[in-house]
């Protein structure tokens, strides 16, 4: 692999195209849409490859993305994030409604006022329920409530969504979408006695995505399953040869059974769930962990000394979470084959507005 520095964030461009077709497929064979989540991957062409693979349109977390994926010609949008609106934001709505099809979240009444006074109601809008995570969201039997103000209030109320968040964490993802499914069906229950039948219910993350669980559901958001990372490894909803992205790192101290490497926190991110067994997994190699995180160095605990790399050797690291190792770099380096192939910007790199 012909690549002159580390660390660097390499994408099998073979097994992302894998990843992608499958959740595509998944969801077609159970008749739901796609509308996968772009704050993952923040990249113009990937987001071109879910399009191209089924997807009809994205899901971002903020108004930013939205404009940077507007602006790139993708023109049916939703932020899945319940929106506090002021004037300054309220402006960029409606230049985004203006030429996009721009879906966004509330879920309160005040937050659907808010958004008719600064952006008008050219905007469509759809409830966030809580289905478990106890995040955002409102209770799912309190739905209509909320929508029938957003209704009278001028907006165009679409339906209802949530994030099932709760599913991340060891044996939760079953009855985590088992959750988000009857939540979903209270909600779309209590808009239709507001009078108002939704055309969108939506959930979805990629712990459950894949998962055969009746629902109401019309629609999946899942992100992350376009890369795999080491929380999803730890989950069971990814294997190794899932995963399409890695960071490649050059081995710069090693004793004993610790070796160090030059992909630190700036690098991986340093997100660690409390079930989680590490700060990040070694590609190949399924029982070393990375047991602690500086800056430019993670510490990784090798488990045989006799197989312990030489100082120089690079190894390709799987972050815990991909979502910030991504939104840390500036590029993706493709490769195929163990070849590079192409460099994608990371277009919506810091896009947190």
């Amino acid at each position: 692999m012909d690549l002159d520095t580390t660390p660097t964030l390499l994408v099998d461009r073979d097994i992302l195209d894998r990843n992608l077709a499958r959740m595509a497929e998944s969801a077609r064979a159970r008749g739901l849409s796609l509308r996968p989540h772009a704050k993952t991957h923040k990249c113009v062409e990937i987001a071109r490859r879910q399009l191209d693979a089924g997807a009809r349109g994205l899901t971002v977390a903020t108004v930013s993305e939205a404009e940077v994926f507007a602006d790139a010609g993708f023109d049916d949008l939703f932020v899945a994030y319940p929106l506090w609106v002021d004037a300054a934001r309220g402006a960029r709505l409606r230049a985004l409604a203006g030429r996009v099809r721009l879906t966004v979240g509330i879920d309160s009444e005040t937050g659907a006022r808010q958004l008719v006074e600064h952006a008008g109601t050219t905007i469509g809008v759809v409830i966030e329920i809580d289905s478990g995570h106890h995040r955002t969201g409102v209770m799912p039997e309190q739905t209509g409530t909320v929508a029938q103000a957003a209704h009278e209030a001028g907006l165009d109320v679409r339906g209802v969504f949530t994030f099932p968040g709760h599913s991340y964490a060891p044996d939760a993802p079953g009855s985590a979408a088992r959750e988000e499914a009857g939540a979903l069906a209270t909600a779309a229950a209590s808009l239709r006695a507001a009078g108002i039948e939704p055309s969108v219910i939506s959930g979805g993350s990629s712990p459950t995505a894949l998962l055969e669980v009746p629902t109401v559901a019309t629609e999946l958001r899942p992100g992350v399953y376009v890369f795999g990372d080491a929380q999803q490894l730890e989950l069971g909803a990814v294997s190794e040869t899932d995963i399409a992205l890695t960071v490649l790192a050059t081995v710069v101290s090693a004793r004993d059974e610790i070796v160090v490497l030059d992909a630190g926190s700036k690098v991986l991110g340093a997100d660690r769930a409390a079930w989680a067994t590490g700060y990040g997994r070694i590609l190949g190699e399924p029982e070393a962990r990375i047991t602690a995180l500086s800056e430019h160095h993670a510490t990784v605990q090798w488990p045989n000394p006799s197989t312990r790399p030489d100082l120089g050797q690079r190894l390709q690291v799987i972050p815990n979470h991909v979502c910030n190792a991504v939104n840390l770099a500036d590029e993706l380096i493709t490769v195929s084959g163990g070849t590079v192939v192409e460099r994608w910007k990371v277009a919506a790199r810091g896009c947190n507005t």
